[in-house]
C-alpha cells in the first residue's frame, strides 16, 4: 500500500510574486509571476511512482487548479485537490488576518489512515493539529540554488517503509540526506 503524500503549493513547490524576480518565470497565474522550485519536475515524477499524491493549499480553488495543472499535471490524477474551502479558518489575533488550518481529520473521514499520511508543507502552523504527519520544508522564495526537493527524495524513500509516519521524528530530515 502506498503512503499518501499531501503537497502544499505556495513556497513549497513554487513561488509567486507580483514583481518579477531577476530570473525567468516559469508561468503566470492571475497577476503573479510564478517560479517553480528547482528540481520540482523530477521530484513530482519521483513521488508519482512511490506515493499516492494529493494537494492541499490555502489558496483559492481556481488558483490551485491552475497551479496543479502547471506543476503536477492533470488534477484528476490526484487523490484529492483541496483548497481554502477545506481549511478551518481562524483569526490571527495580532494581525486580524485569517489563518488557514489544514486539519487532517478531514482526510481521516475519507477513510485514510493517518499513520500512512505525510504532509509536505513550509508552514507548520497550518498543520498544528497534526504535527506527527508534517514534513516541513523551508520556504522557497526564488533561490535558483535551492536543492531541498532533491535532498528530500532519499528521505521520502525511507518513509515509504515506516509503519506509522506519526511516530517518526521528521524535523532532522535535512541532516540525514
Amino acid at each position: 500500500m502506498k503512503k499518501l503524500l499531501i503537497l502544499d503549493l505556495d513556497e513549497t513547490l513554487f513561488h509567486a510574486s507580483k514583481t518579477r524576480l531577476p530570473i525567468t518565470h516559469d508561468f503566470t497565474i492571475e497577476d503573479y509571476f510564478a517560479y517553480k522550485r528547482p528540481h520540482v519536475d523530477a521530484f513530482i515524477a519521483f513521488c508519482k511512482q512511490r506515493f499516492e499524491l494529493a494537494v492541499w493549499t490555502s489558496a483559492t480553488s481556481d488558483y490551485a487548479h491552475c497551479v496543479v495543472s502547471e506543476i503536477i499535471g492533470d488534477p484528476d490524477e490526484l487523490k484529492f485537490l483541496w483548497h481554502r474551502e477545506q481549511c478551518i479558518t481562524r483569526m490571527n489575533t495580532f494581525t486580524y488576518e485569517p489563518i488557514y488550518i489544514k486539519d487532517l481529520k478531514k482526510v481521516k473521514r475519507k477513510g485514510i489512515d493517518l499513520n500512512h499520511v505525510i504532509a509536505l508543507d513550509d508552514s507548520p502552523e497550518k498543520l498544528k493539529r497534526n504535527y506527527g504527519n508534517l514534513l516541513r520544508i523551508d520556504p522557497f522564495v526564488g533561490d535558483v540554488a535551492d536543492d531541498a526537493l532533491i535532498r528530500l527524495m532519499p528521505y521520502l524513500e525511507t518513509l515509504q517503509m515506516v509503519e506509522n509516519i506519526r511516530k517518526v521524528e521528521k524535523r532532522g530530515w535535512k541532516s540525514t540526506s
